[in-house]
């Protein structure tokens, strides 16, 4: 059966939730009430695009088609140490031998995450233990294509923290906490993984997710014990359980990232991802790493956990989005410029036919 690895929690046993009613819609369907609720904010302020400027010196704010890297590069220096390490290279010819020359520049070694620099939910990113798959890897990748070599943080748990501040405000609010947890499946010496994926009341329910990222592990027998997980990056539609972790959001890890955020210039609006150590160390503001930081585009991703309710996620949906717009609007009366409708949505189709175009995720 499946098992999840185990993540202290102060108020949630973590556990094999069922579906939620609304997880897995598809997209236009969960999404149409949040489009119209936008469309009524952009007429309110008469601009469509003004959560845009909420993050003003990032591309569209974050909402789409911006550089991952470009964001971690503006870091000053208390914020750089919270950041796991990460080299650029753009795919051409000879991309293993440039790739160790740049890894060597950053005193990265293997292993090594491999990911685009504009990119989605987790599209394309791949991990690299030998120099093998590193070939691999990047050979699977469109020519002409930026990715980011980043250090694999050692911590096992991995959580979104969603922060918050009004630029007429001194501090920051984190708004939101969800832990990702990876569904690794257990063998029993008998059943094939295909059998095991079956046999979970929530993965059964998923094949489609799990099956093409291991169709060739399908018909094997893990051995009484063997662990096998079903997922490397910590994306819900790409298979990770999310959990609100609410009450785990405490003053000292408000103060932490808050110090962080604000030795980024001008962020005021977003998500920002980590590996931890424990559930202890980072309510305590401490033994975490930042794996990258979303902007406007990016979601309070409480809502996909599993006992959150439709009018619950909606009411987290308003709020962000609302968010967007007021912030942006305090950045519009200071002068900063938006991105204009038609500019995001010539980036967002671009972004789309490169999301495309990327190999299978791990």
């Amino acid at each position: 059966m499946n098992k999840l690895p185990t993540t202290p929690h102060s108020a949630h046993t973590t556990h094999n939730s069922p579906l939620s009613s609304f997880e897995f819609w598809p997209g236009w369907i969960f999404y149409t009430p949040i489009v119209i609720y936008w469309v009524l904010q952009g007429l309110r302020y008469r601009d469509f695009s003004l959560p845009t400027a909420a993050n003003p010196r990032i591309e569209t704010g974050g909402l789409c088609g911006e550089s991952k890297s470009s964001i971690l590069d503006m870091a000053g220096p208390v914020a750089n140490q919270w950041i796991a390490p990460y080299a650029l290279l753009k795919t051409g010819s000879n991309d293993y031998a440039r790739a160790k020359e740049v890894l060597l520049q950053k005193s990265l070694s293997l292993p090594i995450v491999v990911k685009p620099d504009v990119g989605c939910n987790g599209t394309g990113v791949k991990l690299a233990h030998t120099e093998n798959d590193l070939r691999a890897i990047l050979d699977a990748f469109p020519r002409n294509t930026t990715l980011m070599l980043q250090r694999l943080i050692p911590y096992r748990h991995e959580a979104g923290i969603f922060y918050i501040r009004h630029p007429d405000q001194a501090t920051g609010i984190i708004s939101s906490l969800t832990f990702k947890d990876i569904p690794a499946l257990v063998g029993d010496g008998h059943s094939t993984v295909l059998e095991l994926l079956k046999q979970d009341p929530r993965t059964s329910l998923l094949l489609s997710i799990y099956t093409p990222r291991l169709e060739h592990r399908l018909h094997e027998v893990l051995e009484h014990g063997q662990t096998l997980d079903l997922v490397f990056t910590g994306n819900h539609c790409k298979g990770a359980i999310f959990r609100n972790g609410a009450a785990d959001i405490t003053p000292a890890l408000t103060k932490r990232i808050d110090e962080i955020m604000q030795d980024i210039p001008d962020f005021h609006f977003g998500r920002v991802d980590v590996k931890f150590e424990s559930v202890e160390e980072l309510r305590n503001g401490e033994k975490f790493e930042i794996i990258e930081i979303n902007g406007v585009g990016s979601e309070a991703i409480h809502i996909w956990d599993s006992r959150t309710t439709l009018k619950e996620a909606y009411k987290t949906q308003f709020f962000h989005y609302g968010e967007t717009f007021r912030i942006g609007a305090k950045k519009r009366q200071a002068g900063w410029k938006t991105s204009g409708l038609w500019h995001g949505v010539r980036l967002w189709r671009q972004q789309k036919r490169l999301l495309a175009s990327y190999p299978m995720n791990d």
